[in-house]
């Protein structure tokens, strides 16, 4: 019967921690266009991000208060893994607000291949055959997609947009090599190094947005009641995902993930009318199996 009991417990929280990892990427693929809404409203994306990361960080900080008094005595890699990821979430909101929806996703979804290269020289971790298979595929994608002649010979980036979706995947992938070698930190101080980063690097680029940054008193109810969506789902997304990180094998969390894209591309379609040419979705899918070949290269 105990064992019984241990094995119905077990299943129990692989189920809930798929489900947090989808529910990340359901968020994440759909997050863009409250954002966009914002935009709309005059609201930049540097102070959009600011406020809504304040909420979320005032709601986790009263909900996980009484944790707080550790928070003197974090190691100093919170501090990196606080400024990396808070980059990582910002670029990919100023990206996603202006850029295509499917080109900055995969833009970001190129991430795998910087994962590999940085695990290999600076967590010293083995490349194996289908890790090269997964930077050639990468690579490929990224040309296929990106090539056009009419605007350069050489395939990069077309926009601002597409260049914060680059580096946000870059900076997505720092933030997992940090995440790795920070096995000592607890899931909320994770989560409250993301958050906090975020405000950190929106304060420093406040000077070069965009637009005035606006005051609290700017915003309308129904500005506030979107932000608030936003933090809300920023909390769980942030805390659903973390879970399921810990609970599920790497290789399968890395697969699950790409669910994100699913979402976006229907989102994109539904919502802003958004489509993608032949070379987009060629790209996209060695992108996709490159990802697929860079989550079977890590052993768990």
């Amino acid at each position: 019967m105990e064992n019984t009991n241990q094995i119905k417990h077990l299943a129990s929280n692989h189920a809930i921690a798929v489900f947090g990892l989808l529910f990340g990427a359901l968020c994440w693929g759909t997050i863009w266009f409250p954002y966009r809404v914002l935009s709309e409203a005059g609201i930049s994306g540097v102070a959009a991000s600011f406020y809504t990361y304040c909420i979320a960080t005032a709601i986790a900080g009263i909900y996980f208060a009484k944790h707080w008094r550790g928070i003197f005595k974090l190691p100093i890699s919170i501090v990196w893994l606080s400024i990396t990821a808070g980059w990582t979430n910002l670029s990919y909101v100023l990206a996603i607000i202006d850029g295509e929806v499917m080109r900055v996703m995969l833009l970001f979804y190129l991430s795998p291949l910087w994962t590999l290269i940085f695990a290999h020289f600076l967590l010293k971790e083995k490349t194996h055959f289908a890790g090269y298979i997964a930077i050639a595929a990468s690579l490929l994608g990224a040309f296929i997609m990106l090539y056009d002649p009419q605007v350069s010979s050489f395939p990069l980036p077309k926009n601002t947009a597409e260049w914060l979706a680059l580096s946000s995947g870059i900076g997505f992938s720092l933030t997992n090599v940090i995440t790795r070698q920070s096995t000592h930190l607890s899931v909320r101080a994770k989560s409250f190094a993301v958050w906090v980063g975020v405000l950190i690097v929106a304060l420093l680029f406040i000077p070069i947005a965009k637009g005035a940054f606006p005051a609290p008193g700017f915003f309308s109810l129904s500005n506030w009641l979107v932000m608030l969506l936003i933090a809300m789902l920023v909390i769980a997304a942030t805390l659903f995902v973390q879970y399921g990180v810990t609970q599920i094998a790497a290789t399968r969390a890395s697969v699950l993930f790409l669910f994100e894209l699913v979402v976006a591309a229907v989102a994109s379609y539904y919502l802003a009318h958004e489509t993608m040419a032949i070379n987009e979705w060629i790209g996209g899918s060695l992108i996709v199996v490159a990802a697929i070949f860079a989550a079977s290269n890590h052993k768990d």
